[in-house]
């Protein structure tokens, strides 16, 4: 099915804004004031909804919008034994740094009673498929390529681990990233035997990594855990634990691995800001397929880095700004892309926005219209770059 692509295949990072009543749905399943099956209904919806708009703004690669998540890493407590989900103000409880914690909450502009983090209480196991079902249903009702998201194994083994509560069940990471990569590798093998045509592995905070030393403030993501080791070490670790995760499935699925700077707020100024130069060795060992990266925003410095890359390297290219009130013009979105060609193939390129549009349910940094502007745009951009290669 993926042979059947265009060049310049257009696909989204994976989320777009919910709804009121999906909000509303949310936060009364989440409360227990509505049965899954209730909340199934409407997300079963939605997630149509989410399909047409994507299929009629031109998208190739499509997603569910992810729209039975309250976020992109925090849906897996329903998934897994082991975790409870807890606001960021709940957290403040329990993190080992509290006044700092609260500092980085306010600096950052993030809504402590809104967003939403996993927290490990417990042994991990694998409750129910995490996306396998929601594959199975989004599939019935398209005939495009679909890409489905995961949390990272990096990310939810920093994310997850509060001393004071997780401790017990893993006295460190390395035990508890055990799990979390048995858990992922179960989940990629069921996709795998479904027909799953991609996957996407969500890695944020590998830029915060590499921009910040170990006693620097870090992004809310990873403030609830310790970080003792030095950027390299804990980026040689993100390394490992995404090889250990696809190792047995080259081949047999595309594979991606999507790197941010943050995409909570509207305001650039309180996200991170910097190059991928610094990530590019470490990108090079990594066994996926494709990295998709953010380069509509000029915080993410120039696309000459990627020029370090492995020649077999896909690039999901980021050409708009999912955070951005302005609709770019498609001109600015194909130089973008001619840009990359000086670098990649045409057959090795991906359009995409920059990150989702609706990242945490709560808090969306666009809206569905405008996010469908966009989406048509790249759709735009990427007939004109077929047609000028014909």
């Amino acid at each position: 099915m993926m042979n059947d692509i265009p060049l310049f295949p257009v696909t989204v990072v994976g989320s777009l804004p919910r709804s009121p009543s999906v909000l509303a749905a949310l936060r009364k399943k989440q409360r227990g004031r509505m049965s899954p099956e209730e909340f199934t209904v409407l997300a079963d919806a939605a997630v149509i909804d989410a399909l047409r708009l994507q299929e009629q703004s031109g998208v190739d690669i499509v997603s569910d919008g992810e729209q039975r998540r309250d976020n992109f890493y925090s849906f897996i407590a329903e998934k897994i034994s082991g975790v409870r989900l807890m606001t960021l103000a709940e957290m403040l409880e329990f993190v080992e740094d509290k006044a700092a914690f609260e500092r980085l909450l306010n600096a950052l502009d993030v809504p402590a009673f809104a967003l939403k983090n996993p927290v490990v209480i417990g042994a991990l196991g694998r409750k129910e498929s995490l996306v396998l079902d929601d594959y199975l249903f989004l599939k019935k009702h398209t005939a495009r390529p679909v890409k489905m998201t995961l949390p990272g194994p990096y990310l939810l083994t920093r994310s997850m681990w509060v001393k004071t509560l997780s401790a017990d069940a893993y006295p460190g990471k390395e035990p508890l990233a055990a799990d979390v990569v048995r858990i992922l590798r179960e989940e990629l093998a069921a996709l795998i035997g479904a027909g799953c045509e991609m996957v996407q592995f969500d890695e944020p905070v590998l830029t915060e990594v590499a921009f910040a030393g170990p006693h620097q403030s870090h992004t809310f993501m990873c403030a609830a855990l310790s970080e003792k080791s030095s950027p390299e070490e804990e980026l040689e670790f993100a390394v490992d634990l995404i090889n250990r995760v696809i190792e047995g499935s080259e081949g047999r699925i595309k594979t991606a691995l999507h790197v941010c700077r943050g995409n909570w707020s509207q305001r650039d100024e309180v996200l991170l800001k910097g190059a991928y130069d610094p990530l590019i060795p470490y990108f090079a060992r990594m066994r996926v397929n494709q990295l998709v990266l953010e380069y509509a925003t000029s915080r993410a410095g120039s696309m000459d880095a990627l020029a370090a890359l492995p020649d077999d390297k896909e690039i999901g290219l980021g050409v708009v700004d999912p955070r951005s009130a302005e609709l770019e013009k498609v001109d600015a979105l194909v130089e973008s892309a001619r840009t990359l060609l000086r670098y990649r193939r045409p057959g090795q390129i991906y359009l995409n926005p920059d990150c989702g549009f609706g990242t945490f349910a709560d808090r969306p940094v666009n809206t569905m219209e405008m996010a469908a502007s966009k989406l048509r745009a790249i759709s735009e951009a990427a007939h004109i770059l077929r047609s000028q290669l014909i």
